[in-house]
């Protein structure tokens, strides 16, 4: 449980990190939870992770989340390493604990499973199989969340396949590697797609993926979030599929690194989803 009489410090390592929206999500629950503290950006530059996280805890920090490009560095510093973190093969939140010690975890797959219940909250893990685009951390997170929550069948694809297998390897489980040719195909009776690619993104090309064999009823999904609605989702969208954007993955990573960090979780209200969808569109 947070301490009272302590100003409480998180933050988030990137390089670069300006661009973050973390940080206002993070204050927002300080603000809403009446904690003492806040949440700040730290521009770790590449090869200086461990000095950074060495130096939390003399700083009094509770904690910090990983982003780009640090993710694998830190997995190798930590003490402790959650084994979900070593399956997904990344770090995307760390604790200090009250020894010093550096407990690392992922709560990428949480966020998404998070997203995608409360933005289709008739989702069912048997409605069926899912096609998942992408073999990076991503998806490696996604398959993870998809695979804990019971889903049968995934449908791997990826440019380069042998990407995808090391993938489907590390993670093990019903995962089925799908040539880059039959990515069409491969949506053919699914319940779910998800582009955990950075296309669509700003400044990036648009998902090559047509959907012409996506069944009516399935949900498409993206963890891009910068724009709120990507060109892929918009293709969903305009013919007759449910979304599921990225921002809301975001949102549900904060919770449990919230428990963590301070044995408190906030809750992920409309009004914190709007304050940031505005921040994006703006």
């Amino acid at each position: 449980m947070a301490e009272q009489d302590r100003f409480h410090l998180a933050g988030v390592m990137g390089w670069p990190v300006m661009h973050s929206r973390s940080p206002m999500m993070h204050n927002y629950w300080m603000r809403q939870t009446g904690l003492n503290g806040t949440y700040v950006p730290l521009a770790i530059k590449p090869g200086s992770v461990e000095a950074a996280l060495r130096g939390l805890y003399p700083l009094r920090f509770s904690g910090v989340n990983v982003t780009i490009p640090h993710k694998l560095d830190a997995m190798r510093v930590v003490d402790d390493l959650d084994p979900i973190a070593r399956k997904i093969g990344a770090v995307s939140c760390i604790h200090v604990r009250d020894d010093g010690s550096l407990f690392g975890t992922n709560n990428d797959w949480r966020g998404f499973l998070g997203n995608l219940r409360e933005t289709c909250p008739d989702w069912q893990p048997a409605s069926g199989p899912a096609t998942v685009i992408g073999a990076g951390g991503g998806a490696r997170a996604v398959c993870h969340g998809l695979l804990d929550a019971g889903v049968a069948e995934i449908r791997l694809v990826n440019r380069t396949k042998a990407h995808a297998e090391t993938v489907a390897a590390a993670i093990g489980g019903p995962i089925t590697c799908v040539d880059w040719a039959e990515r069409t195909e491969s949506l053919r009776g699914v319940a779910l797609v998800v582009n955990t690619t950075s296309c669509g993104m700003v400044g990036q090309p648009p998902l090559d993926l047509s959907l012409d064999a996506l069944p009516s009823d399935a949900i498409a999904a993206d963890i891009v979030y910068a724009p709120l609605q990507t060109p892929f989702l918009a293709a969903a969208a305009a013919r007759g599929n449910r979304t599921c954007a990225g921002l809301g993955m975001l949102l549900h990573q904060g919770p449990p690194a919230w428990k963590l960090w301070f044995g408190l979780e906030p809750e992920v209200t409309e009004d914190l989803r709007r304050m940031m969808a505005e921040s994006l569109s703006g």
